[in-house]
């Protein structure tokens, strides 16, 4: 691992049109890389929008045909991987020369699927995460990844992966990142609570490692007028998604952040020596592992 720059997005996509946010997202990714930014991490879902506070129609029991034309619009503005998306943001990775991970819904056949893309300075799509499970009601929207893709890659400044939003409350799921040694931590989210900066902390110092985490600034007005069952927000306050995002140090200490209730591109320089320093006392896929006791593996894993 080298020294290096990296940058988390805080902003609002355009909600719900994958071209404007396209668009957006690329401008921000411009602004992250003129300011020496090396990686470049999106929030969950961050195209086309995560769809706060929709519920699409859906009761035990029943569907509405409001909600039937909420999830056709969702999935209209949701992305093929590969596809014509992908390919921007693969070609503006290589402009930039430097990694971008992209939060998006993707959609496949029918189904659609909360992933994370990795983008590497080279122009190509050379990861993509699907999340393992949905969480609540989000599981209306979003299957289930298979967790075949459960895999850190080699930067050439550090080891990085991630996992997205209450994945990473899956103790297995973030075993599965340390086994590989991962240095940098990617935690894409929509929890926009004070106990999420907590969790983040504690997987910093868990697993000694730079976390960085990502979510959205989203307000009521941010909803394009005339989408399906936005009576939904009629009770929610303007500020609908206050942000939080931060990078942390492999001590669980903020480098940056938290930055709540605006949009904000953070910049971070990251001492690889932070993180050997960190595991003196502490490596959980090392000394303080017990390999003799314990034993798990994962799809995709010589485990």
């Amino acid at each position: 691992m080298k020294a290096s720059k990296v940058a988390v997005i805080q902003a609002s996509p355009v909600l719900f049109d994958k071209k404007a946010t396209l668009a957006k997202a690329s401008q921000l990714a411009r602004d992250a890389a003129a300011q020496g930014a090396e990686l470049i991490l999106f929030p969950e879902s961050y195209i086309p929008a995560y769809p706060r506070g929709l519920h699409f129609g859906s009761r035990i029991g029943s569907r509405s045909e409001e909600g039937r034309a909420q999830w056709l619009r969702y999935w209209e503005a949701s992305l093929d991987v590969p596809g014509l998306e992908c390919a921007a943001l693969a070609h503006l990775a290589k402009e930039l020369s430097c990694w971008i991970v992209m939060g998006v819904t993707e959609r496949a056949g029918g189904s659609l699927y909360c992933s994370m893309l990795y983008f590497s300075p080279k122009g190509h799509l050379v990861h993509k995460h699907r999340k393992l499970k949905p969480t609540a009601a989000e599981r209306i929207v979003w299957a289930e990844g298979d967790g075949k893709d459960l895999h850190v890659l080699k930067t050439g400044f550090g080891k990085a992966g991630g996992l997205i939003c209450w994945e990473n409350y899956m103790p297995l799921a973030r075993a599965a990142l340390y086994a590989q040694g991962v240095e940098i931590y990617l935690a894409p989210t929509a929890d926009q609570r004070d106990s999420w900066l907590q969790s983040l902390g504690h997987i910093a110092r868990e697993g000694r490692c730079y976390v960085l985490g990502a979510n959205q600034v989203m307000h009521k007005s941010d909803y394009p007028e005339g989408f399906p069952g936005l009576d939904d927000l009629k009770d929610d306050p303007e500020l609908v998604c206050r942000g939080g995002s931060v990078i942390l140090d492999p001590m669980g200490d903020p480098v940056v952040g938290p930055v709540w209730d605006r949009e904000e591109i953070l910049i971070a320089d990251l001492d690889p020596e932070n993180v050997i320093k960190a595991r003196l006392d502490f490596d959980a896929a090392g000394h303080y592992s017990r390999p003799d006791v314990f034993r798990f593996g994962w799809p995709g894993s010589d485990n």
